[in-house]
């Protein structure tokens, strides 16, 4: 499994690449792997404040639906839409092009409460 060390991790799968106030937020390789083949990315909460551990949407692979949980509070500025056409990019391409959303986060300080890429490792038992 990949798990690239210039981002941080959740307990609930997700990975968050901060640059200054930007986040940019997907499922992690472990995730993708355990959902199977994805087939729809529902994502509606763009220019919506949320709160850090809501949920801002849902990915559905062939046999289940899965919530998706803002790592960080802030704005949705952006949702990934290659994933309209082609949400087989969050199996093939998890960390690149099958990102989720981009965001305006409130503090990046608190990326402290994240996982890094070792911690995420042993958390999954890879």
């Amino acid at each position: 499994m990949n798990f690239p060390e210039n981002i941080f991790y959740t307990k609930d799968h997700e990975w968050v690449k901060l640059e200054g106030n930007t986040a940019t937020i997907g499922i992690t390789d472990f995730a993708q792997g355990e959902l199977g083949d994805i087939v729809y990315v529902d994502i509606d909460t763009v220019n919506k404040h949320i709160d850090a551990g809501a949920v801002f949407g849902t990915v559905e692979a062939v046999k289940t639906v899965s919530d998706l949980y803002l790592p960080l509070s802030g704005t949705i500025s952006e949702v990934n839409p290659e994933l309209n056409n082609k949400p087989e990019l969050v199996n093939s391409d998890p960390y690149g092009a099958g990102w989720m959303i981009k965001m305006t986060v409130d503090n990046p300080g608190d990326s402290d409460k994240l996982l890094k890429a070792e911690a995420y490792s042993a958390l999954v038992g890879a």
